[in-house]
């Protein structure tokens, strides 16, 4: 049996041994820590020479929080940056290099160089100088130098575009700050000036550009959104201008101009849909009181006037309005004569206002300036062949019904008509000769109009009693009046069987 004094004896013996491993546990520790930063900065850079940014930018960031006394992690970690395209994240880093380490000058060249796309002129001159004065390399010289003379030549072309811009001069002053704004690509002041000179001269698409530019250059940049956003209403657009104000907003809730501007463009954006939404359900006059709605809320944009006009035009066309529809689309090709779709809206008010000849003219017009349109071929062709068939003879104008009218409308004008040419009525034979074929022609219209396949093709441009468009099919009145031997609506005379008024 061990005793417990020679147990003792050997724990005792062992302690020294566990002191020194804690003892260096502790050092491993320390090295280890060390070891680590290494490691990231290593690993950092292997992923950068492999084009695996994000990766190794997880590495950089690691190696300065594990050291941040470290210039060179800040140095690679600006340098991932600047490959990433996050010129706003290295300029920090780079500062953090030059205050660490302020003799470094490809930091300090690298920083000028950012400062100077930023358009901050005075401080790139002072880096460049800075590099120039810190015994650079060649390269590094060459550079400083170039860039200094840049700087001063920037310099020149700045206080020359506020001379001209201060005069109002805008086309100078937007060529001479499209000259910075070619080096100084992150200049928020120069691109303002720039968009404001775009807006005085009137061209909007590049005002527009700019104002974008200037919204991700800056942060929290409610003017450039609120600016956008009127653009686009004062264009017509009233999406877009909802959209933009929209952004304001999000920065800045309490922002007045962006607010106000919001209830107004919000309502109009309102009816506009409303408008089109009553237009999608054929509810063609609450869509027209609707857009005349519009009219009333926006009547100093044109464009909106414009607009309202025009899907005027249209629902008074698709309501069967044609009088109307002219009217309105008249007015909108007054001064937009190019407008295909008010062409195509007011030749088929034409067709319903049987004005074929001037349906063809605008059809022919509109094909001009749209020659893959399935609905002017179409339309065209419809209207070609009405105006052939009302050369011909016209069921509705046989019935002095309108194209639109209903069955009963066209039975109560057949019977009426009827009993007016009645041939009993008539006892000269030359008068009972040309009341006959008048009788036969109102038969023949109320036949073809009450039948909805027969008048299908009637409004298509085809005679169905026409033999020649109808070769090999029978129709009832083939051969003139004395096929209806007996036939009498009214039982009297030689004509005794019965007509059907159905």
């Amino acid at each position: 049996m061990v005793s417990i004094e020679h147990v003792a004896h050997k724990i005792l013996s062992y302690i020294p041994y566990v002191l020194v491993l804690i003892d260096m546990r502790y050092e491993g520790v320390k090295c280890g820590k060390d070891g680590s930063v290494d490691n990231h900065m290593e690993m950092g850079k292997k992923l950068l020479a492999a084009g695996q940014l994000a990766d190794a930018l997880s590495h950089f960031h690691a190696a300065v929080d594990g050291d941040p006394k470290n210039y060179i992690a800040y140095y690679r970690r600006a340098t991932v940056f600047l490959a990433m395209g996050k010129s706003k994240s290295a300029l920090p880093d780079l500062s953090r290099v030059i205050e660490l380490k302020p003799d470094f000058t490809s930091a300090r060249l690298q920083r000028g160089n950012l400062l100077l796309k930023q358009g901050k002129l005075d401080e790139a001159e002072s880096d460049f100088k800075k590099v120039l004065k810190s015994n650079p390399s060649d390269k590094e010289e060459k550079e400083a130098t170039s860039q200094l003379a840049k700087s001063d030549e920037l310099q020149r072309l700045v206080a020359e575009a506020r001379r001209s811009y201060d005069s109002r001069d805008y086309m100078t002053a937007a060529a001479q700050l499209e000259a910075i704004i070619e080096t100084c690509v992150w200049d928020v002041t120069s691109r303002e000036m720039r968009a404001e000179c775009f807006i005085q001269m009137g061209e909007m698409g590049k005002a527009i550009s700019d104002l974008k530019a200037l919204s991700k250059l800056k942060n929290d940049n409610t003017q450039a959104f609120y600016k956008l956003s009127t653009i686009y209403y004062n264009l017509g657009d009233h999406e877009m201008s909802l959209n933009e104000v929209r952004e304001c907003l999000k920065l800045d809730p309490d922002h007045k101009q962006c607010f106000s501007h919001y209830k107004q463009v919000k309502k109009l954006n309102k009816q506009i849909q409303s408008a089109e939404e009553l237009i999608r359900e054929q509810r063609f006059e609450e869509a027209v009181s609707k857009y005349e709605a519009v009219m009333k809320t926006e009547p100093n944009v044109p464009q909106f006037s414009a607009l309202a006009k025009e899907r005027i035009c249209h629902a008074l066309s698709q309501a069967q309005q044609g009088g109307r529809a002219v009217s309105a689309c008249s007015e909108v090709l007054q001064s937009d004569p190019e407008n295909v779709n008010v062409l195509k809206d007011r030749a088929e008010a034409y067709v319903q206002d049987e004005q074929y000849e001037e349906a063809i003219k605008d059809y022919e017009t509109a094909a001009k300036h749209s020659e893959n349109d399935h609905e002017i071929k179409e339309g065209l062709e419809k209207a070609q062949r009405l105006l052939k068939q009302s050369q011909r003879r016209d069921y509705y104008k046989i019935l002095g019904v309108k194209r639109t009218a209903q069955k009963k409308e066209i039975i109560r004008a057949y019977r009426k008509l009827a009993q007016q040419w009645h041939p009993d009525n008539f006892q000269d034979p030359e008068e009972k000769k040309k009341a006959e074929k008048k009788f036969i022609d109102i038969a023949q219209a109320k036949e073809v109009l009450t039948n909805p396949e027969m008048r299908t093709k009637f409004d298509h441009g085809e005679d169905p009693m026409d033999p020649e468009s109808q070769q090999g099919h029978h129709h009832p009145f083939h051969g003139g009046f004395h096929g209806f031997q007996g036939f009498n609506p009214f039982g009297s005379g030689p004509f005794n069987f019965k007509f059907s008024y159905n």
